[in-house]
């Protein structure tokens, strides 16, 4: 693992938060057509048919998965089961905007977590560039007028996204960790299916416990299903194939910075579905996000 960004390397984390972006988009569009937990439980349902003809070969014995299995458990409950689950249900009581500005906080939690858990220093340029990629997101949930900001309460759905920001940053860390099944390791597809068969285990049981504890109803269409149909390949399967590497390349502290831009993208995505041109104060929060990064990574 490097500290150093290249141009690869920075597309490779760059294409997951535009991807998570429009899975929020699209979430927005379907609610109330699918419960929550039991979306999250589809898109990986279709993840898995999308990794089955590429890595199959992973569900037999002696793939090396099944001796690995505690691993792969934790990275499915965390990474698949829990983080767009919880994400998936604050939105019910919480607003985007309160959402998002609790999810800005991932690059304090993966600089807590990785000193706390895995023994990792945190160096003053990392928190300053935190600082800044927060500043950023701050930016753009207050529009460019601060006052805004002093309105904001904390729900329930608050906690929750702030669990779901939790749960991300130890399946982040736990990417970097070596695996006992170096065959998966350098595979991505195999290695991202791995995850997935746990994560459906995983996704599965609390889909089945909000399906039988609600009153949760699936109203089938033709775009409901293009909608499963996308953030089951675009922001699942894509979007981790490129997360997954890109961490094993720079780093969970690093990595960290770069999620900061979904609310950035998320933002000019609803300007362009709602015919809006970009503001000055987007391009402020740009120039701020992509500060913290050049800076936290900075040797």
């Amino acid at each position: 693992m490097t500290s150093r960004l290249t141009p690869s390397t920075i597309l490779l984390l760059v294409l997951p938060p535009l991807l998570w972006a429009s899975n929020a988009v699209v979430g927005r569009m379907v609610q109330g057509m699918v419960p929550p937990v039991m979306m999250n439980f589809i898109r990986w349902i279709v993840a898995f048919v999308v990794l089955l003809p590429l890595a199959g070969w992973v569900l037999k014995p002696d793939s090396g998965m099944w001796r690995a299995w505690r691993r792969y458990s934790w990275l499915g409950l965390f990474g698949i089961g829990l983080y767009n689950a919880l994400q998936y249900l604050a939105l019910k009581t919480s607003t985007p905007i309160n959402v998002t500005l609790v999810g800005a906080s991932m690059p304090v939690w993966m600089l807590l977590i990785g000193w706390l858990y895995f023994k990792v220093q945190v160096k003053p340029r990392q928190m300053l560039g935190a600082v800044l990629s927060i500043a950023g997101v701050l930016v753009v949930l207050s529009r460019g007028e601060w006052r805004q900001l002093l309105g904001l309460r904390l729900v329930a759905g608050d906690l929750l996204m702030m669990l779901a920001t939790i749960a991300w940053s130890l399946y982040s860390w736990l990417l970097t960790l070596p695996g006992d099944a170096q065959k998966l390791r350098h595979d991505w597809s195999a290695f991202l299916m791995a995850q997935v068969v746990f994560g459906l285990a995983w996704s599965g049981l609390f889909a089945g416990g909000e399906w039988m504890l609600t009153d949760a109803r699936i109203h089938w269409s033709w775009p409901l299903a293009a909608a499963l149909l996308y953030v089951g390949i675009g922001p699942a399967v894509i979007a981790l194939r490129c997360w997954g590497t890109g961490v094993q390349r720079v780093g969970p502290n690093t990595a960290a910075f770069f999620n900061n831009l979904t609310p950035l993208f998320a933002a000019l995505l609803s300007s362009a579905f709602l015919g809006e041109l970009p503001h000055l104060y987007h391009a402020a929060a740009f120039l701020l996000v992509v500060g913290g990064i050049v800076l936290s990574s900075r040797r």
